[in-house]
């Protein structure tokens, strides 16, 4: 193991050893306890800095802490190479952000005001296609990912194929979150996942037939060697029952954790020899729209997830390390998502002003009633952006709807001398006007 990448725990904890804590050395247990005074889930590395700051022993600060995380601890139905389980607890701090979580809905996200439910964007199937590829180490930027998918053109390049891939994935998990977890649909998620990719010898839709693949730093040190490819299935299978479990009353388990567990397992069992996290992403979100949670179609958390990758293998790292405790990978899971959420209340709330706005310019004329959302949104696009170029392709995929529908509010934008219409080869685009602005302004009792 590489000792610059993670240092191991000093040693495994034994709850029998809790007469450590003798009259003299009782401070430790209250002030070293399962997070730090920042919330925060740290590990042996962290724990041993503070003790020394605070001129403390680290291994008895160390222990403490071990014996805080202990109480409480519950044993999950997936095992390790050792056939060891997995265990998790939720404390104070992981308790309160999971009910933000579950708080959360669609509605609540959504501005109050005129933008309503009717509010569509950019949907999940572009920006986490083009984030967890990008994870990956997909180089292609988003403005010409974006493009590849509207304009529907084949992919030039490995990346690309990477990005389409992802997006048809994430539609796929839309069409399937009414279906229980099979090793079948595993198979299938990452079929889509590697369509047409041969790296590190993957063949899409089929598990590793090898123990060749290991992880490893950039000094090709190995810090990670997945369970031997004949386990696989036989592990999968066991990941399927637990997600399909009705965790209720004594043995309930809350959907998120389910979530980030399943998320964590594909990782940890490493089943391809390519397209693994891929594969893992998609399936926590699957579990997450199966379980209500649909505003997570809106959410990406692999573009908080690419901002710091070393800390999301750490995560996993740190679990398989320190007694297969899942709470590193969970709680640092659970802040991406607050994280996201945070960024999505943020985006919603400005989309919101220039909605108003463009309502505000229009008040006064009958287009305000006589324009959907979406031809709203596109004249405020109009406004921002004279000259800008629009296609009835890339306003479907934009609001989610039929190219037939959005071809028609784009021609009755055209019709009102909104827009104008022009042709690109055999392609009919939308132009937005130069003085835009001006003609809204000027509009009274169009119909």
């Amino acid at each position: 193991m590489a000792k610059n990448i993670i240092e191991k725990v000093p040693f495994k904890f034994e709850p029998g050893l809790y007469n450590i804590f003798t009259d003299e050395n009782i401070q430790y247990y209250h002030r070293y306890k399962e997070v730090d005074d920042n919330g925060k889930y740290i590990y042996w590395d962290k724990v041993k800095y503070h003790a020394k700051l605070n001129n403390d022993d680290p291994k008895i600060a160390w222990y403490s802490v071990k014996v805080h995380r202990f109480s409480g601890k519950k044993i999950i139905d997936l095992s390790d190479k050792e056939n060891n389980f997995f265990t998790y607890s939720v404390h104070g701090y992981l308790d309160s952000s999971l009910y933000k979580i579950s708080e959360f809905s669609k509605d609540t996200l959504m501005p109050t005001n005129s933008i309503g439910n009717n509010y569509l964007f950019s949907s999940l199937a572009i920006e986490e296609a083009i984030n967890s590829s990008q994870l990956e180490g997909a180089l292609t930027t988003r403005k010409v990912a974006k493009k590849m998918i509207v304009s529907k053109r084949k992919p030039k390049s490995p990346d690309e194929r990477m990005i389409l891939n992802n997006y048809y994935l994430m539609k796929e998990i839309k069409k399937l979150k009414t279906e229980e977890l099979s090793i079948d649909m595993i198979l299938r998620l990452h079929e889509i996942a590697t369509d047409g990719s041969d790296e590190n010898g993957v063949v899409p839709g089929q598990t590793r037939t090898n123990d060749d693949i290991c992880i490893a730093d950039r000094d090709g040190n190995t810090i990670y060697q997945p369970p031997k490819y004949n386990e696989v299935f036989s592990r999968l299978e066991q990941m399927c029952i637990f997600a399909n479990e009705k965790h209720r009353d004594k043995d309930f388990i809350n959907p998120v954790l389910k979530a980030i567990i399943l998320h964590f397992m594909v990782g940890y069992i490493h089943p391809f020899s390519d397209g693994n996290g891929r594969t893992a992403r998609a399936l926590f979100y699957w579990f997450m729209l199966k379980n209500g949670y649909d505003y997570f179609e809106y959410i990406s958390i692999s573009k908080l997830l690419k901002e710091a990758p070393i800390k999301y293998s750490k995560a996993y790292l740190y679990t398989e390390y320190d007694d297969n405790d899942l709470n590193y990978f969970i709680y640092y899971q659970v802040e991406i998502i607050l994280r996201a959420i945070d960024e999505l209340r943020s985006f919603l709330e400005k989309k919101s002003k220039e909605f108003e706005e463009i309502d505000e310019v229009l008040k006064d004329s009958i287009l305000k009633d006589g324009l959907n959302f979406q031809q709203k949104d596109i004249l405020k696009k109009s406004i921002k952006n004279p000259g800008r170029i629009f296609t009835a392709n890339e306003i479907a995929i934009d609001y989610d709807i039929s190219a037939n529908s959005a071809r028609k509010y784009l021609n009755r934008l055209v019709e009102l001398k909104l827009l104008i219409a022009g042709k690109d080869g055999r392609l009919v685009t939308y132009i937005a006007s130069e003085n835009l602005g001006e003609k809204l302004m000027r509009v009274k009792g169009i119909k």
